[in-house]
């Protein structure tokens, strides 16, 4: 089986590879992340998991590299795009701006065979509709859970599931950074599937 890599240091999605893959390498893709003038979010997304997955071709010359970047941005503000916060004043400053909102993530999501030169890839969209909080809760969930290095400034597979009314989307893994359903569908494409073992196995 061709070995495959994730383009990414990210211990989130890291985590979700690993649940459904055994056996694959990480590595930095050390890619530029600043948007482009008239670049919208989606763009955005698309054009760096496409990068990060490319960059690492020259290291790794006959395996799959998997690229992926997620931005969040509320909606009917496209070109307003919620970062990571970084510290506590943005991520409280950023949910009070989320506060009863919709939001969408946008998650691009890249798979290149650098053996075959081949790539596949897409933008996953995942939404979040935030329930009212006050602003007890939302500093309340933000000393408990600190989700400065993430986007939205929340973590949804913790205790940032309380902040939501309801979630609407085809993967919930998308929301944490990795569709991982859609990566299966593309990883199938070239004959992995961690279903079957491959020849030799």
């Amino acid at each position: 089986m061709t070995a495959l890599v994730l383009a990414s240091t990210s211990p989130f999605r890291r985590e979700l590879l690993s649940k459904v893959i055994a056996d694959f390498h990480c590595a930095a893709p050390h890619v530029d992340e600043t948007q482009l003038p008239g670049e919208s979010a989606r763009q955005l997304v698309e054009r760096l998991a496409i990068a990060k997955a490319q960059a690492l071709k020259a290291d790794y010359p006959e395996h799959i590299l998997i690229g992926s970047d997620q931005v969040a941005i509320i909606a009917g503000q496209d070109g307003d795009i919620l970062g990571k916060p970084g510290n506590k004043t943005n991520a409280i400053a950023q949910l009070q701006r989320c506060n009863g909102q919709r939001v969408t993530f946008l998650t691009g999501l890249a798979v290149y065979h650098s053996g075959r030169d081949e790539l596949q890839h897409l933008v996953e969209p995942f939404h979040v509709q935030f329930r009212q909080l006050s602003a007890t809760e939302i500093e309340g969930y933000v000393s408990l859970e600190q989700p400065y290095n993430c986007a939205g400034s929340f973590k949804s597979e913790g205790l940032g599931i309380s902040l939501f009314e309801r979630l609407e989307g085809d993967d919930p893994n998308s929301l944490i950074g990795l569709p991982v359903i859609q990566l299966l569908t593309m990883l199938r494409k070239w004959g992995v599937n961690p279903l079957i073992a491959a020849p030799g196995d």
